[in-house]
């Protein structure tokens, strides 16, 4: 497929669904669940932007249900700019403020393919003290993986397509939609 100019996203884009908004919103509680019998109820979330922003406000909303109290950072790390490739550099564009020396950190990421934004972001907090570092991602392309690294708690398996929705963009745009699909045509 031809890449689209940036800023064109047409209204009338058809997007196939593979995972419903039930299905997501199923399985952010289970991940929740699962989550807190390993971590127990003092964890500090770092969300990495801005494409975890849909499911990091849902998994806070789950683990609060399962009894965890989670403070909160965010960090902004960019490697695919309005590509559909990661360019391989891992560039901070916002860093957390909490201190995490000492803490047991669960970082959040919409998707785990290359491997190269996670690692470099629990390699960083690792070095910042932290006691322990897990990975939740809601998407995993175990055949995209360039670097050695398992998240540790996973939402769904996808196959190598591009994927949007539920925080997930294009070009910035499609981050509205409550499921999980495919551009028509990719």
């Amino acid at each position: 497929m031809t890449a689209k100019p940036a800023g064109s996203a047409p209204a009338d884009q058809k997007i196939d669904v593979m995972f419903s908004a039930a299905e997501v919103a199923h399985r952010v509680t289970g991940l929740a669940g699962d989550i807190a019998r390993d971590l127990g109820e003092e964890i500090v979330v770092v969300a990495i932007l801005k494409g975890s922003f849909i499911f990091a406000a849902d998994l806070l909303r789950a683990l609060h249900h399962e009894g965890v109290r989670p403070r909160v950072d965010f960090m902004t790390l960019a490697s695919y700019g309005s590509a559909k490739e990661s360019s391989g550099s891992v560039e901070v564009r916002r860093d957390i403020t909490e201190d995490v020396a000492g803490q047991t950190v669960l970082l959040v990421d919409d998707i785990l393919e290359s491997g190269r934004t996670l690692a470099f972001a629990r390699e960083l907090l690792a070095e910042r003290g932290a006691a322990r570092v897990t990975v939740c991602v809601l998407l995993e392309k175990p055949g995209k993986r360039a670097v050695e690294i398992d998240a540790d708690f996973c939402g769904f398996k996808t196959p190598d397509q591009f994927v949007v929705g539920y925080g997930l963009d294009y070009d910035n745009h499609y981050r509205e939609l409550p499921y999980i699909g495919v551009l028509a045509g990719d």
